[in-house]
């Protein structure tokens, strides 16, 4: 069952990374955890990803290349899944989904099932319903707990652009969110099945 008590985030506590200094502090971070876990909490159903050819296409409206760059990534995933099993290491993602699903989520979901075949992540859908409860203040933000020692709050503007994270190492603030991302994660359903029933079907996304 999801724990309706959603934990708090304290900007004052944490230190705030610029877009570059996020990536770099992210990369560092991630590459020294053994034998450990990450978990990723996707809320916003638009982002406006930088630096992704796929993305690009789906700007354009050509649906088909979009996918096609997809499946030239599969190299780069299943070389991540190769290192995470080398270091014991498993990246959770809760994906949450609102109806009518956005092109943008559309999109995403291609390449989030692909993640998760290949073993590079392991993605688990809940939808904005499941969450509705825990929602009644505010929307859940944007939060990566990495091996459960730093605590990312990304941050985006209003059109969806990444403008870094506030990142936090005090226990309590990345304990309570990783015991929260267990509970959405319990209730979530595997992507492998809500893509084949709710995704695959979709006509191509207009942008």
């Amino acid at each position: 069952m999801l724990d309706l008590n959603v934990p708090t985030i304290t900007p004052e506590l944490g230190e705030r990374l610029v877009s570059k200094d996020y990536k770099r502090d992210f990369r560092e971070r991630q590459a020294v955890i053994q034998d450990g876990a990450s978990w990723k909490l996707e809320r916003r159903q638009y982002f406006e990803e930088q630096n992704s050819p796929s993305r690009d296409a789906l700007r354009r409206g050509d649906w088909q290349e979009a996918l096609r760059l997809f499946a030239g990534r599969r190299d780069a995933a299943m070389a991540n899944a190769r290192e995470y099993r080398r270091r014991r290491y498993i990246f959770h993602r809760v994906r949450i989904v609102e109806y009518p699903v956005t092109p943008y989520v559309q999109w995403e979901m291609h390449s989030l099932v692909q993640d998760d075949e290949l073993n590079s992540s392991r993605v688990r859908i809940v939808t904005a319903d499941q969450v509705a409860e825990a929602e009644k203040k505010q929307q859940l933000p944007e939060i990566v707990v990495l091996g459960g020692h730093t605590l990312y709050n990304v941050i985006y503007s209003d059109t969806g652009v990444p403008m870094g994270s506030i990142r936090f190492t005090d226990p309590e603030h990345v304990n309570s969110w990783e015991r929260y991302f267990r509970s959405l994660y319990e209730i979530g359903e595997d992507i492998s099945s809500y893509f084949a029933r709710e995704i695959a079907p979709l006509p191509a996304p207009v942008p």
